[in-house]
């Protein structure tokens, strides 16, 4: 039971941070990225400004969140009791670090938030995008690190 409620409160947690470092994002960085002619990601991303699109991510947004906050929270199980010790300060580092780092910084996925996408991309793409898509990064981790220390651990 303690590992299903867990998980339940890391989606629900996932799916705030990610909403609400979206939304800011969007508005501060990302419409030139993501949508519209000439979004420098047009070629390879869908265009989030079609009305089709919008409809389509309304359908799928939410369940893929709810499987990545699964799949997340489920590789935390074997660390959750020794979790449960820390003080608040490094319960929200560790969460926080954990997200930054392997959701965003050091993911194998090329792309220009990530080290590897400095090696592998386009340097278009990281020039105009690579600090942009970190302040998402980091608004998500912060949040993420705040709710493990308040309500997961």
């Amino acid at each position: 039971m303690q590992y299903v409620v867990f998980s339940g409160l890391f989606i629900v947690s996932h799916i705030v941070a990610y909403m609400l470092a979206g939304a800011v994002t969007l508005q501060l960085f990302y419409k030139p990225l993501h949508g519209g002619k000439g979004a420098l990601y047009g070629a390879f991303l869908r265009d989030t400004e079609d009305p089709a699109e919008k409809r389509r991510l309304g359908k799928v947004l939410i369940p893929t969140q709810v499987a990545r906050g699964l799949l997340m929270s489920v590789v935390l199980y074997p660390v959750l009791g020794f979790m449960g010790g820390l003080s608040f300060g490094l319960q929200f580092a560790f969460l926080g670090g954990l997200m930054f780092v392997y959701t965003d910084l050091a993911s194998a996925v090329p792309f220009s938030n990530t080290l590897e996408g400095i090696v592998y991309m386009r340097p278009q793409f990281i020039e105009k995008a690579f600090l942009k898509t970190q302040v998402e990064s980091i608004l998500y981790s912060v949040i993420m690190g705040l709710a493990g220390a308040l309500f997961l651990f």
